[in-house]
């Protein structure tokens, strides 16, 4: 990551056009991150994580991360001493359709800092916050060099649906040795890795304006009806619906 710099936890929202973002920064309290409208990511040094509608992004004090815009996003902002989730490391959360109205009335409502209403209205938040489940749309950075390279590979090319036998005979190595680094670099599979990726680049897509048919075809799937499932399993709605 570039040079950083410390930012306030702000509680609010913010317009970020299309393509924009945030550089990287690190806040002295914990913050919730959230896309009221269309898709933001969060990137730390240990990888990156998506943000459509229904997830929000946790992201612990002293933690350093950027954000990306992908299409035109609201991006809304909850600063927190306290960690009411007792989570250390970032995570991605369930936006109910409740928790998400309640993001979205904190984040932009009028009282003074400490009325009484805005403190009511947070701790029902907090508690909200408490019930959310964690569901992943993280996608780890390799550390190894030669999964490193198998990675850029399919970043340039999400479609790529060369096996990794065939990947480590472009990086010089084994499908054996890539599976374990796989495990212990990504701490998961190198096909849930693919996925994870293709998801990361098909919310991206969508955000942009793309068909659901060409983003399942940019994308690898076999079939816009296979990336439909793969996408509803993954985010809790079909990628129709979230462009509507």
């Amino acid at each position: 990551m570039p040079e950083t710099r410390q930012r306030p936890a702000t509680t609010g929202h913010r317009p970020i056009e299309a393509g924009g973002g945030i550089e990287a920064h690190w806040h002295d309290r914990h913050q919730i991150v959230y896309a009221g409208r269309g898709v933001l990511s969060v990137t730390t040094d240990a990888g990156s994580w998506v943000a459509p509608a229904t997830r929000a992004i946790w992201i612990p004090a002293q933690t350093l991360h950027q954000h990306r815009a992908y299409g035109e996003t609201t991006l809304h902002t909850v600063g927190l001493t306290e960690n009411p989730l007792d989570l250390q490391t970032p995570s991605a959360l369930v936006v109910t359709p409740l928790l998400r109205e309640l993001l979205l009335t904190y984040t932009t409502y009028e009282e003074n800092e400490g009325s009484a209403e805005r403190e009511r209205l947070r701790g029902v938040l907090l508690d909200q916050l408490r019930r959310s489940s964690q569901r992943p749309t993280y996608l780890p950075t390799a550390r190894d060099p030669r999964l490193a390279a198998v990675c850029d590979l399919l970043r340039d090319d999400p479609a790529d649906n060369s096996t990794l036998t065939e990947l480590g005979r472009v990086v010089g190595a084994s499908e054996r040795t890539l599976s374990r680094l796989c495990k212990a670099d990504l701490g998961m599979s190198f096909p849930q890795w693919r996925t994870q990726l293709r998801l990361h680049e098909a919310l991206r897509l969508l955000a942009e304006g793309e068909s659901v048919t060409r983003v399942a075809h940019r994308t690898g799937w076999a079939s816009a009806s296979a990336f439909i499932d793969t996408f509803r399993r993954a985010f809790g709605h079909t990628p129709g619906s979230r462009r509507a």
